[in-house]
Order: C-alpha cells, then sequence, then structure tokens
C-alpha cells in the first residue's frame, strides 16, 4: 500500500500571498518612525516657536504652557486614534487604514504650519483662528 497525497482543494488558500515577518517588521517600522517624525517636529515647534507666534500676549512662561497643551491633546488623542483605526483596520484593510491615517497626520502637520499668527488674526480674523485650533 502506498500512500498518496492529495492536492487541497482550497486554491485560494495557496495563491493567498503570506508576509514574512521581515517585510512586516520593516512596515511597522517605517509607520513608526514616520508616526514620531511628526510628533518630534510638534514638540520642537510647541516648546520654539509656537509660544512666540501665536501666545505672544502675556507671560513667556504661560505661552510655553499654553503651546504644551496643544501637544498634550494628541497624547490623550492617540489611544482614541488607535481605538478607531484599530476598528477600520479590521474592516477595511490595515493597509488603506495606515494610508489615511498617515495622510491624516500629515495633512494636520502642515494645516498646523498654515495657521495665522497671533499678530496677522489679532488684526485681520481672528475668528479663524479660533476655528482652526478648535
Amino acid at each position: 500500500m502506498q500512500a498518496t497525497i492529495t492536492p487541497t482543494l482550497d486554491a485560494e488558500a495557496d495563491a493567498a500571498p503570506v508576509n514574512s515577518r521581515s517585510k512586516v517588521v520593516i512596515a511597522s517600522l517605517i509607520g513608526t518612525e514616520i508616526e514620531f517624525f511628526d510628533f518630534y517636529i510638534y514638540a520642537t515647534a510647541a516648546v520654539l516657536i509656537f509660544p512666540h507666534i501665536l501666545f505672544p500676549q502675556g507671560d513667556p512662561t504661560a505661552a510655553t504652557l499654553q503651546s504644551l497643551a496643544t501637544f498634550a491633546i494628541a497624547f490623550v488623542a492617540r489611544p482614541i486614534g488607535s481605538a478607531l483605526f484599530g476598528h477600520f483596520g479590521d474592516r477595511v484593510g490595515r493597509k488603506v487604514t495606515l494610508v489615511a491615517s498617515l495622510l491624516t497626520m500629515g495633512i494636520s502637520t502642515v494645516l498646523i504650519g498654515l495657521l495665522p499668527t497671533y499678530a496677522f488674526s489679532h488684526r485681520c480674523c481672528w475668528h479663524w483662528r479660533v476655528l482652526v485650533k478648535v
């Protein structure tokens, strides 16, 4: 008696690509590095730039604390975003969700860079500054 091996009938399981461990690690590393870079840029700007151009009307220490408070909001929103994007990652796919989250971070960083300064918004259009900050 000879044992014969029968081919699997599930052709889709054989055709599905399997990601190697190194590919997954590299992709995770790139995503984490982009996220860290985004936080690093904002933290640097929150300490060095934002107190002078967004909150110059009072005490420099209070202005720095105000800009760091806006930075702290990101750390509060981070777990909420991870739960939300984790849910959508399971529903629509992780690649699409990763691209959406990276685009959200990049667009937000650009919009923060386009905020009007205190001097400009105080003279001209203070209501836009309030709306953009919220």
